[in-house]
């Protein structure tokens, strides 16, 4: 059975820093591309960041670029975000996915969710100003 198990969102003061980790089983995780996304309250879910495990290569959205990393642990088929300099309009709820197997990349053309075929259930992170 293939489960993505998300965890370590909290409450965070604006400029502060978290580490989430979505650990993923039930597929092999060399083979897919783990996807993250979040959603705001009243707003559509929106791609964050991707990486290919098979390569280790990620992509990011604008409005994270240079705050967010996804590093991944192949050998413990976990995934890592770091968000740091957070600010109040990064407050979501925030969801791994995977797709796959493919050999396919991360890029801009994975941030989109209908790409997707497992979900997590989701890890609130809050930042207040």
């Amino acid at each position: 059975e293939v489960e993505l198990v998300e965890s370590g969102g909290g409450l965070v003061q604006a400029g502060g820093s978290l580490r989430l980790s979505c650990a993923a089983s039930g597929f092999t995780f060399d083979d897919h591309i783990i996807g993250w996304f979040r959603q705001a309250p009243g707003k559509e879910r929106e791609g964050v960041s991707c990486i290919s495990a098979r390569d280790g290569r990620t992509y990011y959205a604008d409005s994270v670029k240079g705050r967010f990393t996804i590093p991944a642990d192949n050998a413990k088929n976990t995934v890592y975000p770091q968000l740091n300099s957070l600010k109040p309009e990064d407050t979501a709820v925030y969801y791994c996915a995977a797709v796959g197997p493919t050999t396919g990349q991360a890029s801009a053309f994975m941030l989109t969710d209908r790409w997707y075929d497992y979900w997590g259930q989701g890890t609130q992170v809050t930042v207040s100003p």
